[in-house]
């Protein structure tokens, strides 16, 4: 049971008239902007995990040692935020 193409423009009058063109053509702008916004925030972000990614050159040891050092420094940064008593 769909609705009929004479059931969507009684709609469509209907929601004109509540709404007024003038706003309904702002929605519509603003609708398309954020689904713009969103779809180029995805777009950056498939980027930047592709960028992110370490090179097959890099060795499993360089990249071990890299983490290792991150692990080290977020640790002396949680140890300094911490009140001393």
């Amino acid at each position: 049971m769909g609705f009929g193409w004479q059931e969507l423009l009684i709609i469509l009058v209907i929601v004109a008239l509540i709404f007024g063109t003038k706003k309904l053509r702002n929605i519509g702008s603003d609708l398309g902007g954020a689904v713009k916004g969103f779809k180029d925030s995805v777009s950056k972000e498939g980027e930047e995990k592709e960028d992110s990614t370490p090179s097959e050159n890099a060795s499993s040891e360089q990249i071990s040692e890299e983490t290792s050092q991150s692990v080290e420094n977020q640790a002396e940064a949680t140890a300094e935020s911490k009140p001393k008593e």
